[in-house]
């Protein structure tokens, strides 16, 4: 058995998860979820917090140590979930659509180093939509996501990163001696396919391992995202 920390990414809504818990407790694993801070002054800190004390919480639970941790990061959680890594030992690391930061890298800094904007760019023109659109959720994010998932999604409000996570710069010097692995949807109209491999062998050395599905594949494909997951 396996103890799988879902952490979110912009939205920081332990719910994006709803959808895969029960598929990787349906495998026999345990899962760990939570909210992140919602404090425009909350940072790399005061996140990593909140998934120790997810983690911590877990534990005194379950009267005991968690088996197998893994840490599993969607998004931008990619600027912290390594961060954990320094404070609670863990198996291994999933990224899925991330992000990955370079050492003193800020996540503002993150999108014109990387090329983002030209890759979404790209990719759109590719698939024939317009290039030059401003960002839309339900485009960008949505698009492949069930209707009443999304219905369910809008419903819940706004909600957004903490402004201090965009400003403060990578602190470590290398990534963590942890085990890698890296999720990505081929459909991702946000960080498109190529453009996420490339990040992943430059920053990491590694190869992506490629599924079908957007952005958001814990709401758009939560049985296949727990099977990458459990691999």
């Amino acid at each position: 058995m396996t103890t799988y920390v879902l952490i979110p990414g912009a939205d920081g809504r332990a719910w994006y998860w709803h959808l895969v818990v029960p598929e990787l407790r349906g495998r026999g694993h345990e899962a760990v979820t939570l909210d992140l801070p919602h404090d425009p002054a909350a940072g790399l800190a005061e996140h990593v917090d909140a998934v120790v004390r997810a983690i911590g919480q877990h534990d005194q639970d379950h009267c005991g140590t968690s088996p197998g941790l893994v840490l599993v990061a969607q998004s931008l959680a990619g600027f912290f979930a390594p961060l954990v890594c320094e404070r609670v030992p863990v198996d291994g690391l999933i990224l899925v659509n991330a992000m990955i930061p370079a050492p003193g890298e800020t996540a503002s800094d993150w999108w014109a180093n990387t090329g983002q904007a030209e890759a979404r760019s790209a990719f759109a023109a590719r698939q024939g939509r317009d290039p030059a659109a401003e960002f839309d959720l339900l485009t960008d994010f949505f698009h492949d996501v069930p209707p009443a998932v999304t219905e369910e999604a809008m419903a819940a409000g706004p909600a957004g990163p903490a402004e201090a996570l965009f400003t403060q710069p990578w602190p470590l010097n290398a990534w963590p001696d942890v085990p890698t692995r890296f999720v990505q949807g081929r459909d991702d109209r946000f960080f498109p396919l190529d453009f996420q491999r490339r990040n992943a062998e430059e920053r990491l050395g590694i190869d992506i391992e490629p599924m079908p599905g957007g952005h958001l594949l814990a709401l758009s494909r939560p049985a296949e995202l727990a099977d990458l997951i459990c691999r």
